[in-house]
């Protein structure tokens, strides 16, 4: 069936002049662009639950738009050689050199866009430039790069088949010599026509002709869209990678002035009572992918009140615990997670180390404690180093980076992420019983991760599920269990605040709402004391950023300090939660969830009520869209401004105690 798809194309013969060798080229760049669409589409249906044929089409007719920028993008080069009006262009030995550029060009365009069929479901969105210095500081790339290779094979065989397709038209297409006779005509034709592709090339580019057109961005593909999360359908991986080079989405906004900015949002928090400082350990465990659907505490009524999830010791530990029925992450990568877990700095466009901006003084909870007296360490079983995260916890101020060179085993190592967890535990908890007191300690754990994989001694003891992350998460909590054994006969832990949350989602969903703009994100904040008296669930929100504020407020810390969150364990603050996707903002608060692009509210829902989002409440809604586009406003002012400016913590100001 293959080779009668392959040799469909061997009847074709073109014999023509550049130009229209140029158009031919092009359009079939833009063929192979809409299977890219199809495909990807193909492959992530579940994100998508409300597409209808219609509206794909239409999808599909808006993204030609940015196919196009893409392809003049990747092209430029091509096109300059083939339409500079020389006779070198005719050249038996040019045509073979153009021709293996556009192969290798294009060959690479592609390689990008379907690598997104697999990455889109970590992320959620088109791949961005940011993507290379997230993975600058990997040193098993090669290894990791293998075993994606090995497990989504599928897609190796799909790009195969799009380069077997792009080699086999464009060798139908040959080039003829000049077909003017008259040397004059040939070149004053040849510069017109230069100058006209030229004209057209950087229309193509901008997105229009007009004098008022600006080169079109990924925001502009929300013209498109009635779903804000269709946007990545409209979009393709070499535009988005592309029109993001160089760029920080983190700009000077200026939507209220100073008074008015402060009274609807204000990140400086002042201490809450006069009740002495506590000098508690904290200890903070951030678990690899841990959704909240994989919590049977958190899904009683899921499967008719039958689901038991894949965490009985998390469950257990939950009911000693404080817990939140809505419960977010700031973004979708670890990257994402760690800043916001540590020192309460969101994700808005750009992870925060990511960004220029990544040198500014910062708060965490390591630089707030180190004035308390405490020591400070972080550990992530992965090799010294990996994501960034040596520098940046170096920078919020932690006193010491536990890896894969500190444990010193490689024996317990599984191959591409790290330790396993539950000897990397083990290893979290004996170090943490040399340190001395206060300290606080965080962990990142590593095993919840592609490629799915358990230690050989434990193989077959976890029953899984129907997703293959799921042993992995029964293995994880398996380790906690462990851990918590250990640790509890420790001299330290009876004084201890432990706060258990994850970095992001998993790309592994399990129930429908997991794919929707408030369940992609949804994710455990659990505050542990061992005198359990912080047991209770509260049906309200929460988000990774309260962290920070909330661990200063459970140990009255007296001092003013910047966190982007909220107190948990002061009843008068807000509950919010918000987080950024596909160039729009998202504000939870109340029952609602608000997507701002910057400039307008494109969709209001009532998530707690409304799971799947059916229905878009914004011209309903009038108060509460003005209310909650005030506040994701302010929110966008004060980081994006402290951000630039470096503002990110109080300096020179009294600390001022509320009466």
């Amino acid at each position: 069936m293959i080779k009668r798809f392959l040799d469909f194309f061997d009847g074709w013969r073109w014999k023509d002049n550049v130009y229209r060798h140029l158009i031919f080229s092009l359009l079939l760049m833009m063929a192979l662009y809409s299977l890219c669409r199809i495909g990807f589409y193909l492959y992530n249906t579940s994100s998508f639950p409300k597409m209808s044929l219609g509206n794909f089409l239409y999808l599909m007719w808006g993204g030609l738009k940015f196919d196009l920028a893409a392809v003049l993008y990747c092209n430029l080069l091509f096109i300059l050689l083939l339409i500079i009006p020389l006779n070198y262009r005719f050249n038996p030995i040019f045509q073979k050199v153009l021709k293996y550029l556009f192969f290798i060009s294009n060959g690479i365009a592609l390689a990008a866009n379907v690598s997104d069929f697999i990455y889109y479901k970590f992320t959620l969105r088109r791949t961005t430039a940011d993507v290379f210095r997230q993975f600058e500081h990997e040193q098993n790339l090669g290894l990791l790069f293998g075993r994606f290779l090995i497990d989504y094979w599928y897609a190796l065989i799909f790009w195969i088949l799009l380069l077997v397709v792009l080699v086999k038209v464009y060798n139908r297409i040959q080039v003829s010599g000049p077909l003017m006779k008259s040397k004059i005509t040939y070149y004053i034709s040849g510069f017109v026509s230069m100058l006209l592709i030229a004209y057209l090339v950087v229309g193509g580019i901008r997105g229009g002709f007009r004098e008022s057109t600006r080169p079109i961005t990924l925001s502009n593909a929300g013209e498109f869209v009635k779903d804000p999360g269709d946007v990545s359908i409209v979009l393709n991986t070499p535009f988005a990678v592309l029109r993001t080079l160089g760029k920080t989405k983190v700009k000077r906004v200026n939507y209220f002035n100073k008074q008015e900015l402060e009274r609807i949002y204000n990140p400086v928090h002042h201490p809450g009572d006069t009740i002495p400082f506590r000098p508690d350990n904290v200890v903070v465990i951030v678990l690899e992918s841990f959704s909240k659907e994989f919590i049977g505490y958190f899904n009683k009524e899921k499967e008719n009140g039958t689901y038991k999830g894949y965490t009985p010791f998390l469950d257990s530990l939950l009911q000693y615990s404080l817990s939140f029925e809505h419960s977010f992450a700031n973004g979708r990568k670890s990257i994402d997670g760690l800043p916001s877990v540590v020192s309460s700095i969101p994700s808005l466009g750009v992870p925060y180390f990511l960004s220029p901006y990544s040198g500014n003084t910062i708060n965490s909870l390591a630089s707030l404690l180190k004035a308390k007296g405490y020591y400070s360490s972080f550990f992530h079983g992965a090799p010294n180093g990996s994501m960034g995260f040596s520098a940046f916890m170096n920078l919020a101020g932690f006193d010491d980076y536990y890896g894969m060179d500190e444990y010193g085993d490689t024996e317990d190592s599984d191959g591409i992420w790290g330790i396993w967890d539950d000897k990397f535990f083990n290893f979290f908890g004996e170090k943490m019983n040399t340190f001395r007191q206060p300290f606080v300690s965080v962990i990142f754990s590593v095993s919840s991760h592609h490629p799915f994989r358990v230690p050989d001694e434990f193989e077959g003891r976890f029953k899984g599920g129907p997703q293959p992350i799921l042993k992995c998460i029964e293995y994880t909590d398996f380790a906690l269990r462990k851990f918590f054994n250990k640790v509890s006969s420790m001299p330290w832990y009876e004084n201890t605040l432990f706060v258990i949350t994850a970095d992001h989602c998993s790309s592994n969903v399990l129930f429908p709402e997991g794919h929707t703009a408030w369940g992609g994100f949804s994710i455990p904040v659990i505050f542990f004391k061992p005198d359990h008296s912080l047991a209770g669930h509260e049906n309200t929100i929460t988000q990774q950023i309260d962290i920070l504020p909330s661990v200063m407020g459970n140990l009255h810390y007296d001092r003013n300090f910047i966190a982007f969150g909220r107190n948990v364990f002061e009843p008068s603050q807000q509950p919010f939660a918000f987080n950024y996707r596909d160039d729009v903002y998202r504000l939870m608060m109340d029952n609602y969830l608000l997507m701002f692009d910057g400039a307008k509210t494109v969709a209001l829902y009532d998530f707690v009520n409304d799971k799947m989002l059916t229905k878009n409440l914004k011209k309903e809604q009038p108060a509460a869209v003005l209310k909650m586009e005030e506040k994701i406003k302010a929110i966008i002012q004060q980081y994006n401004n402290r951000l630039v400016d470096d503002q990110m913590t109080v300096k020179d100001q009294p600390v001022t105690l509320k009466k």
